[in-house]
């Protein structure tokens, strides 16, 4: 049990705009939303008046092993991604650099506002690097659905995977199966993967429908042959779809994380955002690979913004700023698995806040609320962050030991480059 903390005068956006209300969080969870609340008597008061208030932004496909190779590669293509990130640099990830950089990954996630993330691991040689990633995601304080890809050796698959996810549990921290397959590896292993998420009643999340028209349709036929259309599967990098492909996922309760400044950097094509949503399907954001594009939300918003308006013949145009923020936090909670659970401002819901002050030039003055959020606040403008209740930055400062997790980020890009030069 805590103390009871009201967030008083703020500007609540819910994600739609409410005005002027308080937030009052109980044990975690959001207990009120209104205005001039009264505030219990041991209470904590935080003063929202001049700063908009807003769920958490959920990030919902993110490699969070990559925090100590930051930037390494630029101006890049999916090729040469695979080649210099998966081929040369991943094989020598020792699981203290793993747990660094997800650590890394979850200060930056959480100072830039973002609350939840999906962890999508392909970096796990070992079952000891595994441990490693979930410890990290537990020391970070950050709300996260770890996304365990196999990639230690076939023999223990299955008992590794039921192993991670009594490791992760149902906190903070739970478990997907990021799957390889059906558009990367072998298909017996693919099949593996898919049934495991059905045993353990977990997500699948998977990079499928990115690699070609006829990938696309070969992985939507491998679903059919085998009968592994799932409720909730995470299709990321979706760019080859085509419009009738969606409307399937839909039809099977599917969804997408598109990374819209990745999938345009690296040629992937235009991201499909419009598309999926236009086909039924609940669609998010990700920031996917920080080696070669920015990480934090308001990026990504912007980016997903201006890249669907920007569809021929003004196909995009009615996309609009709401649809930008709403995909960075009520969608992308329902993306993650957990609608319901974050993304909202509303009682019941847990409390997952972003306070962003508004005093500063560049956000003021604010004639609308969300396009401040969407078109011109940036992280300078993230005050105060919770993850169910917990305050994890204050007045603009995270509450964790930055200067240590920099210091062994730095030793393990040091290791990193020179034993991947």
């Amino acid at each position: 049990m805590t103390n009871p903390l009201l967030i008083q005068g703020g500007l609540v956006l819910a994600p739609r705009v409410l005005g002027v209300a308080d937030v009052l969080v109980r044990d975690g969870v959001v207990a009120a939303v209104g205005p001039d609340l009264p505030a219990p008597d041991d209470a904590e008061v935080i003063d929202a008046s001049g700063r908009i208030v807003l769920p958490g932004f959920v990030d919902t496909h993110r490699h969070m092993w990559q925090g100590a190779i930051r930037g390494v590669l630029p101006d890049t293509t999916l090729p040469g991604y695979l080649e210099r990130v998966l081929g040369r640099l991943a094989p020598e990830f020792r699981p203290e650099d793993v747990h660094a950089g997800v650590l890394g990954s979850a200060l930056e996630a959480l100072d830039s506002g973002v609350t939840t993330v999906v962890d999508w691991s392909h970096v796990l040689a070992t079952p000891e690097h595994a441990d490693a990633n979930v410890q990290a995601l537990h020391d970070a304080g950050i709300r996260a659905v770890f996304g365990y890809c196999h990639t230690s050796g076939e023999a223990t698959r299955a008992a590794e995977t039921r192993r991670v996810r009594e490791l992760c549990g149902d906190g903070l921290v739970r478990m997907a199966v990021a799957a390889l397959g059906p558009d990367f590896g072998d298909l017996d292993a693919a099949r593996e993967e898919w049934l495991s998420a059905r045993e353990l009643d977990v997500m699948i999340t998977t990079h499928m429908g990115g690699h070609g028209r006829e990938t696309a349709a070969a992985g939507q036929a491998w679903l059919d042959e085998h009968d592994l259309w799932t409720p909730g599967t995470m299709y990321v990098h979706a760019n080859d779809y085509t419009d009738e492909q969606f409307a399937r996922i839909a039809d099977h309760g599917g969804t997408v994380s598109v990374s819209p400044a990745v999938e345009t950097a690296m040629g992937f094509s235009l991201p499909v955002t419009g598309r999926a949503r236009a086909a039924g399907v609940p669609t998010a954001l990700s920031a996917d690979a920080i080696t070669s594009a920015p990480g934090d939300m308001f990026s990504l918003m912007r980016a997903a913004y201006l890249t669907e308006r920007a569809r021929p013949d003004g196909a995009g145009l009615g996309f609009t700023a709401a649809d930008a923020l709403r995909m960075a936090t009520a969608d992308g909670a329902r993306v993650a698995g957990l609608d319901g659970v974050t993304g909202e401002i509303a009682p019941g819901r847990q409390a997952d806040l972003v306070l962003l002050r508004t005093d500063l030039p560049g956000v003021a003055p604010v004639h609308d609320p969300v396009a401040a959020v969407v078109l011109h606040a940036d992280t300078r403008a993230v005050e105060t962050v919770l993850v169910a209740g917990r305050v994890v930055k204050r007045d603009g400062r995270l509450v964790a030991d930055v200067r240590a997790v920099l210091d062994r980020l730095a030793a393990s890009a040091e290791h990193l480059a020179k034993a991947a030069s």
